[in-house]
């Protein structure tokens, strides 16, 4: 695919054809821009520097994982919008129990390395998780704005002239919409993803054209929880515009979240864009059984239960009991929530 005309309702394919449309949906997700970072791909690339946002990418590292008996491990987040922005962060825990049952964790220092000014964008669920790092020996180093990787020479330079030195390298590179979005006039925000109000998915541009997951700018995690919310706000709505009504503005920019720590053990988190993650009960209120902002083997098991769930309900497209597309506030601690904007 070309490019989208929303004037002229029409796709353009790469050939010169087009399909018309009278209503479109956009989900063409988020693309990986190592090539936006000076080096990552260069000397060094799938030898000493990887990413696991590829298929490749994974397997290679696997098997560096394999072989490393020590040195620096680096994790570098070189800035968000990213797919799944608590992977980096389960990486860092993954890799501290996979050391240790290999009993070589003494000789391996781990460093996750972050544009952010914390080890997660929401302030209670940073808190938590810095505490899980500290905890476990991982070296967490933030506000670096990554500017170059030397991958011959082992080294992160930022834009500032800092440097981190690595033996073996995990790159989450940046991240932007689709090329085909970038091309579509008027389509998309700077980088490349598609501007739409974030409560109905209706697009800026035209209002017959919608986005759905990674492909919008929502102000929310890319995170396949998101996307399977919107989707309870964008069936209806589309309903709605071919029936001339006015769209539900009912996308709450809900997201769920398994958090893998290590050891059978898991942390689950639930916001979105008014209320950040804060303890307290799932899904259930006063019952759970799965508890919010807390490390847990239930969450663990919990989310190893949801790979059967989502290949097996969610594709078939079977509702989840007890589980709403907007966020429920019953069962959560708010208290805890306001106790820490007033310390701010």
């Amino acid at each position: 695919m070309d490019r989208i005309e929303t004037n002229q309702n029409k796709v353009y394919l790469d050939g010169g054809e087009t399909i018309p449309y009278d209503v479109l949906v956009i989900a063409t997700g988020a693309s990986l821009l190592p090539e936006e970072t000076e080096g990552p791909t260069g000397p060094g690339w799938q030898n000493r520097v990887f990413t696991f946002y590829t298929l490749e990418g994974a397997i290679a590292l696997r098997d560096a994982l394999r072989s490393f008996d020590g040195g620096r491990l680096v994790v570098n987040m070189v800035d968000l919008p990213v797919k799944c922005p608590v992977a980096p962060l389960e990486f860092c825990f993954l890799a501290d129990w996979h050391f240790q049952r290999r009993g070589i964790r003494d000789r391996v220092e781990i460093e996750y390395v972050t544009s952010l000014d914390g080890a997660f964008t929401k302030a209670t669920c940073n808190r938590e998780l810095s505490g899980l790092l500290d905890a476990k020996g991982i070296a967490v180093t933030t506000e670096f704005n990554t500017g170059q990787v030397d991958g011959a020479d082992g080294r992160l330079i930022s834009w500032d002239d800092r440097e981190v030195r690595f033996d073996l390298l995990v790159t989450i590179p940046l991240h932007g919409g689709s090329d085909i979005i970038a091309r579509s006039p008027g389509l998309g925000d700077e980088i490349g993803f598609v501007r739409v109000d974030r409560a109905t998915l209706q697009a800026e541009a035209a209002p017959n054209v919608f986005a759905i997951g990674d492909a919008t700018n929502v102000p929310t995690s890319k995170a396949g929880s998101v996307a399977h919310f919107e989707g309870e706000t964008l069936v209806p709505n589309i309903q709605r515009f071919l029936e001339g009504r006015e769209l539900e503005a009912s996308f709450d920019g809900h997201t769920n979240c398994f958090i893998e720590t290590g050891f059978h053990k898991a942390l689950l988190i639930d916001f979105n864009y008014d209320t950040e993650p804060v303890p307290g009960v799932f899904p259930a209120p006063h019952i759970g059984p799965l508890r919010l902002l807390r490390e847990s083997r239930l969450n663990h098991l919990g989310k190893l239960a949801f790979e059967r769930i989502y290949w097996h309900a969610l594709l078939p497209g079977r509702a989840m009991p007890g589980i709403s597309a907007q966020m429920q506030l019953a069962g959560k601690e708010l208290d805890a929530l306001t106790m820490e904007r007033s310390t701010r």
